[in-house]
């Protein structure tokens, strides 16, 4: 390659044409007087996603109605920068080629809460949908505990 500046796609700044990959983005480069080449739908999709959103095991944000709707969920993930997959959800007998069924939409473990929050802002996740903190069920558990506790102590105090 000649000492032609090398330029990011996505964010545009120029690179050292000893460089390979924009270190914000993490895109190849390309030469800044080459144009740009037509881009394929995958080579689209993944410069909207976001490095720091897919790290980490895929799991549910929510569940859709039918593939429908989890198609429009999914691309309201992908405009905020989160990738994310579509799963059938587990314990129903529709035909898989069928867009009938729920889906679960699936995101990694670093773009969840981001999801989350995305979601209930647009009125897609309802609060009941969120993860219960550590804290509030200990605190649930505790109460039920002590309700049981206070019911054993009533009947052993009656049948004294």
């Amino acid at each position: 390659m000649t000492g032609e500046a090398l330029v990011c796609l996505r964010c545009g700044t120029s690179h050292a044409a000893d460089e390979r990959l924009c270190p914000d983005c993490g895109l190849p480069l390309v030469p800044a007087g080459g144009g740009e080449a037509e881009v394929t739908p995958a080579q689209a999709w993944a410069r909207k996603v976001k490095p720091s959103y897919a790290v980490g095991d895929l799991v549910r944000v929510v569940t859709a109605r039918n593939l429908v709707e989890a198609e429009f969920i999914q691309s309201l993930l992908l405009e905020e920068g989160i990738p994310s997959t579509l799963r059938r959800t587990a314990g129903f007998d529709v035909p898989e080629m069928l867009a009938a069924g729920p889906r679960d939409v699936m995101v990694p473990l670093s773009g969840l809460q981001a999801a989350r929050e995305m979601l209930l802002e647009v009125e897609l996740l309802s609060t009941s949908e969120r993860a219960e903190s550590p804290l509030r069920l200990a605190g649930w558990l505790l109460v039920a505990v002590s309700v049981v506790g206070a019911v054993v102590w009533g009947g052993t105090e009656l049948l004294t």
